[in-house]
């Protein structure tokens, strides 16, 4: 996957600490999660590469686009799809209105956008609410749909900010399974707190801490650095405890 970040920096306000500081990184094809502590920079490093915040410096890179070039932002944002952490919703409209809505904006055609709706909701368990009001949805199934929004335009390249909040563990299950559905097919960055089951849904591991890269490898070379007397269950828990406190 030739998402790049080139001598990235990114902060908030012109005094405050960049949360981003020459971030230089170029994701691989495939599934990716990406872990890290809460105000490592996550959600940060998702924006960037949505083209939904631009950096200060350096550049953000899809293939030969450019994140903040003027002739290329359109088409760029056209090939990635991105759920923010606290998507927003329009609740008066249907489930199949506000995906389709979302495709639109996306740049599909009106009536592209609307057939497409419901297959992006089957594909996440939703088609018995496609006719319901979104505002009559309850929080998980709402997450649902924002999951449906981010893949109703056929990304090539899916942004996926702790896309499994408010999800029951069926519906978490269900998530997975659509995950790797999509292997060979879409590119995958995930930013998540949920690790037990890494091994399933991903081909490789990046830990950001304090706007770092602290690891990247396959989730095997990850779960090597588990401590040798944890629990056959705990090893990707155990592994991402170690790689933190080496940090510190």
């Amino acid at each position: 996957m030739p998402l790049h970040y080139q001598s990235c920096t990114f902060r908030y306000g012109r005094s405050s600490r960049p949360v981003l500081d020459r971030l230089d990184i170029a994701f691989s094809p495939g599934h990716t999660v990406l872990l890290g502590p809460n105000g490592a920079g996550k959600s940060t490093l998702l924006a960037l590469g949505a083209g939904a915040a631009l950096p200060q410096s350096g550049s953000v890179l899809y293939g030969r686009l450019d994140s903040a070039g003027r002739k290329q932002s359109r088409s760029y944002r056209g090939k990635i799809s991105w759920l923010p952490q606290h998507p927003g919703f329009l609740p008066g409209l249907t489930c199949r209105e506000h995906v389709a809505y979302v495709g639109w904006l996306k740049g599909m055609r009106e009536s592209a956008a609307w057939n497409a709706a419901p297959e992006a909701i089957e594909r996440v368990g939703l088609t018995e609410k496609i006719n319901s009001k979104v505002k009559n949805l309850s929080g998980g199934q709402r997450q649902r749909i924002a999951i449906a929004q981010a893949l109703v335009h056929d990304a090539e390249l899916l942004l996926l900010d702790e896309p499994t909040v408010g999800l029951d563990p069926h519906q978490r299950r269900r998530f997975l399974d659509l995950l790797i559905s999509l292997r060979g097919s879409v590119h995958v960055i995930v930013s998540t707190h949920d690790i037990g089951d890494l091994d399933e849904a991903f081909d490789e591991v990046v830990v950001l801490e304090a706007g770092k890269p602290r690891f990247r490898g396959t989730v095997e070379i990850f779960a090597d650095h588990a401590a040798p007397d944890c629990a056959a269950g705990r090893r990707l828990e155990s592994a991402y405890a170690s790689l933190l406190e080496a940090a510190e």
